[in-house]
C-alpha cells in the first residue's frame, strides 16, 4: 500500500497502529495524519529504533493492509 492510500485511510488505520505500536499516543497519530516520515520519527523516538528500523516497521505495517 502506498503512502497516498495510507493518507486516505488514516482514520481507519489509527486503531491498527495503536494495537501494533502502543507507545504512540493519539496526539502522535493525529499530528502524523498520513505523513509516514513523521510517523517513522515518532517510532524512533518512542522505541529507540534506528531510522532504517522505523522505515522497515512502517513498510511491514503497510504491506499487511
Amino acid at each position: 500500500m502506498n503512502s497516498d492510500v495510507i493518507k486516505g485511510k488514516w482514520k481507519q488505520l489509527t486503531g491498527k497502529m495503536k494495537e501494533r505500536w502502543g507507545d504512540l499516543t493519539n496526539d502522535d497519530l493525529d499530528v502524523a495524519e498520513g505523513h509516514t516520515d513523521y510517523l517513522e520519527g515518532k517510532l524512533q523516538e518512542r522505541y529507540g529504533w534506528t531510522k532504517d528500523k522505523a522505515k522497515e516497521e512502517v513498510r511491514n505495517f503497510s504491506s499487511t493492509l
